[in-house]
């Protein structure tokens, strides 16, 4: 079954606007990791930068999306895996892939990151790896 933009907003119970299905039309289509410039860019003539940040920022805060490590030092986001009804603890500790030829970074789900065991008093927030490469469908 084909997972729709109304789909998930309704999942996630958010109100659905324009810029949130269309945000989420650009997530299900590319099927890899945007930053806000490039959403910007694809959606300009529909919205401005600041609705499509607010649509952004509504969608981390709502567990739709996630921040992804990328070595362009601008922020990307991916859409999460995971359906909201089965995992409300999940988390987004997973290997991202960039591609060396077409620049998409995408999330490695299959891949697993090893426990990392901190001195004590430190607390982990976030654990990230990127693996560069060449991907499949460049190769």
């Amino acid at each position: 079954m084909t997972v729709t933009p109304l789909d998930i907003l309704q999942e996630h119970k958010l109100r659905i606007t324009n810029c949130r299905k269309e945000v989420l039309a650009v997530f299900l289509k590319r099927k890899s990791a945007l930053s806000h410039a490039d959403l910007e860019e694809m959606l300009q003539k529909d919205f401005d930068r600041v609705t499509i940040y607010r649509t952004l920022k509504t969608f981390l805060e709502g567990d739709l999306i996630h921040k992804v490590l990328d070595d362009s030092g601008a922020a990307k986001y991916a859409l999460c895996a995971h359906s909201h009804e089965a995992d409300h603890n999940h988390d987004h500790e997973h290997v991202h892939f960039k591609c060396e030829k077409c620049g998409k970074t995408k999330c490695i789900e299959e891949a697993t990151l090893p426990k990392i065991n901190l001195p004590a008093g430190f607390i982990n927030k976030e654990v990230s790896l990127l693996v560069q490469g060449i991907c499949d469908q460049c190769s």
